[in-house]
């Protein structure tokens, strides 16, 4: 395919030329250019690049004449796959004046394909640049653009491509393709700069979701300056429902925290879900696993006797914190309609001690019930402690899920 490619850029210039030759020239200069672009047509091209060196050492040439020698040199060059010829002679003719600028885009094409082919990646990302200084449009030389600045270590200038090209896709409603967000993913990497990391991983998880997508992004927002140890529980549920949370240690704490948040009903859904997939109840912990299921199923029995009395003073009490934490317990235990309906009730209430974090999980809980509202209520959690950062990633997953 390459070999095809460039016997066709080699035939565009030849045309080119083609057109120019109608003006005279005198025979010494013709004749040998004549042969030469005989030899094009014939895939000859470093034969006809001796041609052309036959005409370009007649003496006393006229513009024109020298025109003509360095338009048909670069279409022989382009073919023979002499680069650094056919960028000199693309210079010579770009300085001439009488080359249009899709006839340009089209030579730096050609360069820019013939550095990359020899692995000469700067030279290839420079001429790649010119292609679109002239006006060129090409999604390939886009692609040959970056990868060149990738292979020679320009890792910020890919980064920045790659970015633009991006959100250039988003804004018109298409799906960026998994190898740029890929390579976007590995130059932030080598730069190792956090904000294009993130960029990248949250694309990942939106379009092309993998658990060690999710592993990551939650590692880097965990690892944040000033992020709360009070959102580990909700850490561990997006983790949970991302399907990123493999290990039995992570599983336990997760119940573990869930009781002591008065979530019995969904500690019981952690342990349960755990046990189902072979996680808990092996090894030499297997016994631990299993004294915590009766545990939980203890606090359940607990649980079920108190809920009326504490729905009861939740709605009687001045604030309301008591209705936002029992409501999310409903929600994270199955009762979503009621629990949603009850938090709702307590974030109108007012005088809450975490306002965001009632935000949070009032928009956690509409996203496990499919609530479309999901969305906006995550759009409106604020603060600087991680509870914005969980409800975008949040957000994220309901957009996938949806």
């Amino acid at each position: 395919m390459k070999k095809v490619r460039t016997i066709a850029l080699a035939a565009a210039l030849l045309a080119g030329a083609a057109v120019h030759a109608q003006e005279a020239l005198r025979p010494e200069v013709g004749k040998p250019l004549q042969a030469a672009q005989e030899l094009i047509k014939a895939g000859k091209y470093r034969e006809a690049l001796a041609k052309v060196r036959d005409a370009d050492a007649v003496g006393s040439k006229n513009a024109n004449e020298s025109f003509m020698i360095e338009r048909m040199r670069i279409a022989a060059a382009s073919g023979a796959g002499d680069v650094d010829t056919a960028a000199r002679s693309f210079e010579a003719l770009a300085a001439s004046g009488r080359v249009s600028g899709a006839d340009k885009a089209r030579m730096a094409e050609s360069i820019a394909g013939g550095y990359y082919r020899a692995k000469d990646y700067a030279k290839a990302m420079q001429w790649g640049q010119r292609y679109f200084k002239e006006g060129g449009t090409s999604a390939s030389i886009r692609t040959l653009l970056i990868q060149s600045q990738y292979l020679s270590g320009d890792y910020a200038g890919a980064a920045r491509e790659l970015t633009a090209e991006i959100q250039a896709a988003e804004k018109g409603g298409v799906t960026p393709a998994q190898d740029r967000l890929n390579l976007l993913l590995n130059a932030a990497t080598q730069l190792k700069d956090p904000s294009s990391t993130v960029f990248a991983l949250e694309r990942l998880v939106t379009y092309y979701p993998r658990k060690e997508y999710w592993v990551d992004l939650l590692s880097r927002m965990q690892r944040k300056p000033g992020f709360s140890d009070r959102l580990v529980l909700d850490t561990y549920r997006l983790s949970l429902a991302t399907g990123s949370m493999t290990a039995a240690p992570d599983f336990m704490e997760m119940g573990q925290l869930a009781l002591q948040a008065g979530h019995a009903l969904e500690a019981k859904q952690v342990v349960d879900k755990g046990f189902a997939s072979g996680i808990l109840g092996q090894g030499p912990e297997g016994e631990r696993h299993k004294r915590l299921r009766d545990l939980v199923a203890k606090k359940i029995d607990e649980a079920k006797a108190a809920r009326a009395d504490d729905e009861k003073e939740a709605l009687a009490a001045k604030d309301g914190n008591g209705l936002v934490a029992v409501g999310f317990a409903r929600a994270m235990g199955g009762e979503s309609a009621k629990g949603i309906a009850l938090m709702q009730q307590g974030i109108a209430k007012g005088g809450l001690k975490r306002p965001e974090d009632a935000k949070l999980h009032l928009g956690v809980a509409q996203v496990m019930a499919g609530d479309a509202k999901a969305q906006a209520t995550l759009r409106s959690v604020g603060g600087a402690d991680g509870t914005a950062d969980l409800a975008r990633l949040w957000s994220l997953y309901a957009r996938r899920k949806s």
